[in-house]
């Protein structure tokens, strides 16, 4: 088993590397020219926010004709139907004007008209990038994910003042889930087809409720550093058990930080909550027997052919070079050396054998093959 200061050690660079993986990502060209497109589209009022969903629930991106012609390379499709925004009249006040509203600005929003913008969908042209482009939802499907979510999910239904329910994916509004702080609820999309990113939407929004519930100390955090430091948790959480959510969760927190002082920020205050998710996790993956691979009999090992022995002594090798998880790596360690073991055993034999069959030969000062020795 690994000592304490290893375990520390281990936590300590699994969130050292989440925060070099997602400044990594910010520093690319494609992350900001995605920075200088949300820069280009006007931020609405409320008032505008709900005009819009009125006419177009769906839209998602809006601009002006002119300003998809100019600034995206994009034109509005023939026969589309424009979508009525509220925009503001902007005179230039006379002394008269000035006097009379009791204001010393040179202009002033005199009343509001109703101008056509136009959602992405209905134009066409040049790609626009979006955060979708930094998002990859497929991940892989990985053996025992749906265990340790269930595991989890009843964990804190038992064991903890959090309550984790169920909904299907049409009643959450396009998230994957969410954490209600007033009732301290989490809810899942549970018809999520993708078991990885079911259990990583569950440490998400369970870090939420560890940062952000009604009685956290980063409770009033802004939008953008609740959802790194969430998605940040859940990263280093899925590493831990050895899956990689890089493509799904360092574009999502970066989508959301944006800016490199952010990340910092947000990132400094979660050492805490990643480490109380690991030894979560690592307690339920022990309960689940997920920690360390299954040691083969000795006459499972000796019934092998020397060939297949030592295919499977390569592949041992390869398996602990790509662990993660030190739990999991000394596992595998003590699978190499029964393998390990079992080779030498047959090597003597066989160098015993042919010394009695040779006796005129000088013995070598080893009786291990050179070759076998790590």
């Amino acid at each position: 088993m690994p000592t304490k200061v290893e375990t520390e050690k281990w936590k300590r660079r699994l969130v050292e590397n989440a925060e070099k993986e997602i400044l990594k990502l910010t520093d690319s060209e494609k992350f900001k020219s995605y920075l200088d497109t949300v820069a280009k589209f006007h931020r609405y009022s409320q008032r505008n926010i709900d005009l819009i969903y009125s006419q177009n629930p769906s839209a998602s991106q809006v601009a002006g004709f002119k300003k998809w012609q100019n600034d995206f390379k994009r034109s509005v499709n023939k026969g589309e139907k424009g979508i009525r925004i509220a925009a503001p009249i902007i005179k230039k006040l006379t002394p008269e004007d000035q006097k009379r509203l009791d204001t010393t600005e040179e202009k002033a929003i005199v009343g509001y008209r109703y101008i056509p913008v136009f959602d992405i969908s209905q134009t066409s042209g040049e790609p626009v990038l979006s955060a979708k482009d930094f998002v990859k939802e497929n991940l892989a499907d990985h053996k025992n994910v749906t265990n340790l979510y269930n595991e989890l999910k009843n964990y804190l239904n038992n064991n903890t003042d959090i309550k984790v329910s169920e909904k299907r994916l049409s009643e959450l509004g396009g998230a994957k889930g969410y954490f209600q702080p007033s009732t301290n609820e989490i809810v899942i999309g549970g018809d999520e087809p993708d078991n990885a990113l079911k259990l990583k939407t569950l440490y998400h929004e369970y870090a939420h409720s560890q940062l952000h519930g009604l009685k956290s100390a980063f409770k009033d955090r802004p939008r953008a550093y609740q959802e790194t430091q969430a998605e940040a948790v859940a990263y280093v959480a899925m590493q831990n058990i050895g899956v990689d959510t890089s493509n799904y969760s360092l574009g999502y927190v970066a989508t959301w930080a944006k800016d490199k002082a952010v990340i910092h920020s947000a990132l400094s205050e979660i050492q805490q909550v990643s480490n109380k998710v690991i030894e979560l996790s690592d307690g339920l993956t022990k309960q689940l027997g997920l920690q360390e691979a299954p040691k083969e009999p000795a006459h499972d090992l000796k019934k092998l052919s020397a060939q297949d022995l030592n295919k499977s002594y390569q592949g041992l090798q390869q398996q602990v070079q790509q662990a993660t998880n030190p739990q999991q790596k000394l596992g595998l360690k003590n699978k190499l050396n029964d393998v390990h073991h079992e080779i030498s055993n047959r090597t003597q034999k066989q160098l015993q054998a042919f010394a009695e069959q040779n006796p005129g030969i000088k013995q070598p000062e080893s009786e291990l093959d050179q070759s076998l020795k790590r």
